[in-house]
């Protein structure tokens, strides 16, 4: 049955996710950071590089095992999720800022998530049974297969037949739910005789990691004099992972079940603190907030 998961049933799924994702995205959306590039370039500053150093900090100051360590940093590598598209819309964000964060930094993951995944290997050094995964060619090119192919499939159906696009995009977004459930479920399940553990280690560092992206995500860019609904967007994209790139990644690219445990940990406490976040979000929201002044 693993084998089965691993081999078939994740890169299947998160293809199912990719492809939905590409589904909703055009070339109009990359071409928002001309138009809006201060708040594209501040939101993609704090995830590439600041979210990095904040889970490194963390993973250091708690001693977390090694190989605990790594799954941690292949999370925080990883682009922000769709389901921040649906928060941020929730919460009065602006989400096309959030279709383009994530149209963008699942690109930019094609490069960045093995360059950060390859520098956690060679600092902590886990033991993943002789694996070598440092920035290989071939599996840098397995992470853009993941990644980037499935985008650009469901992008090509978007510009042949849009209709087709709207239609499919709700079934998708519910069979993407549904498959990250079960990537979740089936990753915790892999691991149940060591559950008990892998929660008591990494439940407080990935929740205290979740509040560090929320936060960050908004205030950051409210430093840089972005506006409220774009923080909100911004707040969401951050802190949302792509839970199923990063489970799909440690099983089948690097092949070890127990670099999946923080990011399906992740996967599971996101979703309401994200929730917390943007009740407070809401309260906080201005009800008229004048044009920053460049």
């Amino acid at each position: 049955m693993d084998t089965v998961l691993t081999s078939i049933g994740l890169p299947a799924a998160l293809a199912v996710v990719m492809f939905g994702l590409g589904l909703t995205l055009t070339l109009a959306d990359f071409a928002r950071i001309v138009r809006e590039p201060r708040a594209v370039a501040v939101a993609l500053a704090t995830q590439v590089l600041l979210l990095p150093a904040v889970c490194f900090a963390l993973v250091v100051a708690s001693g977390l095992d090694p190989v605990l360590a790594v799954g941690m940093m292949l999370l925080a590598a990883s682009p922000g999720g769709t389901t921040a598209n649906l928060f941020s819309h929730l919460f009065r964000g602006d989400v096309a800022l959030n279709i383009t964060l994530t149209a963008v930094n699942s690109v930019l993951a094609v490069l960045t998530l093995p360059l950060v995944l390859g520098v956690a290997v060679a600092w902590f050094e886990p033991p993943l049974g002789g694996a070598s995964v440092g920035l290989q060619f071939g599996k840098i090119a397995q992470v853009f297969a993941v990644v980037l192919v499935p985008v650009a499939l469901g992008m090509l159906v978007r510009r042949a037949s849009p209709s087709s696009a709207d239609r499919a995009d709700r079934p998708v977004r519910i069979l993407s739910a549904v498959v990250l459930v079960l990537v979740i479920a089936g990753a915790l399940v892999a691991e149940r005789e060591n559950l008990g553990t892998y929660l008591a280690d990494v439940g407080i560092v990935t929740t205290l990691f979740c509040v560090c992206s929320l936060v960050a995500g908004f205030v950051v860019p409210r430093l840089f004099r972005v506006d409220h609904r774009q923080a909100v967007a911004s707040a969401f994209e951050v802190g949302i992972h792509n839970s199923t790139l990063a489970i799909a990644v440690a099983l089948t690219v690097l092949g070890d079940a127990r670099l999946a445990v923080p990011a399906a940990v992740y996967g599971v406490l996101m979703f309401p603190l994200a929730a917390v976040a943007g009740w407070v979000l809401a309260r906080r929201a201005p009800a008229r907030e004048p044009v920053p002044l460049d």
